[in-house]
């Protein structure tokens, strides 16, 4: 199901930052690495970080077994997930008008928890998600450890996508009257950015070379 084919994902705020493609979808989530993801305990709404990873038309989730966040979805509570990019701060002439450049996914659905190798292989996809080349270098999960985890797949099937681009729009005389058809206005872009391997001092680490996808 395209993005925004159904009611509740319908955008209807500046509908037309509405995205439709699939791939655009993925890209998005591709691009990210924290999903906020919600859940209601006892009445209270509550929403936490979690590292994610994508799977074809999955969202990969895992968490502790000993959570009460994960163990309420596990369980089958129906779920919203939100992943934002920011790509900028854009500065108007007026407070107004100023906005932010942004791609965002919104994911309504109910997780589901994924045992035996299909866990396993879920996990797999989450590390390289995170770190490409990670999974075949570093140990994998232990049975134990796969016990005290709680793997969930959340389908890609009800999504809203919105990106925001562009430069500011301000309103015609405040690109001509004073003072304020004087005021600098612009984008200033922002990005995440991988930054040097800091090796783990607790263990000989420091004298292992640099893996080649921790280099690039």
């Amino acid at each position: 199901m395209k993005p925004g084919a159904t009611e509740r994902t319908r955008i209807r705020r500046v509908p037309e930052n509405a995205v439709t493609d699939t791939e655009i979808l993925y890209q998005i989530l591709d691009a990210g690495v924290v999903a906020h993801v919600s859940v209601i305990t006892d009445g209270q709404p509550f929403v936490i970080p979690v590292g994610y990873g994508r799977r074809g038309n999955q969202m990969i989730l895992h968490g502790s077994s000993a959570s009460r966040f994960f163990r309420t979805l596990a369980a089958g509570q129906p779920t919203c997930a939100t992943v934002t990019l920011l790509d900028g701060l854009v500065l108007a002439r007026s407070t107004f008008h100023s906005s932010m450049n942004y791609r965002s996914v919104m994911v309504l659905g109910t997780p589901r928890e994924l045992t035996g190798d299909d866990e396993v292989d879920a996990l797999r996809v989450l590390t390289e998600h995170l770190v490409p080349g990670r999974w075949a270098d570093a140990r994998p999960p232990k049975p134990q450890e796969l016990r005290a985890t709680i793997t969930l797949a959340l389908d890609l099937e009800e999504c809203s996508v919105k990106v925001g681009d562009g430069f500011p729009e301000d309103d015609a005389e405040d690109y001509v009257d004073a003072p304020w058809s004087e005021v600098w206005a612009g984008i200033v872009p922002l990005r995440t950015v991988k930054d040097a391997p800091i090796p783990d001092d607790q263990t000989r680490a420091a004298a292992i070379a640099l893996p080649d996808y921790l280099a690039t």
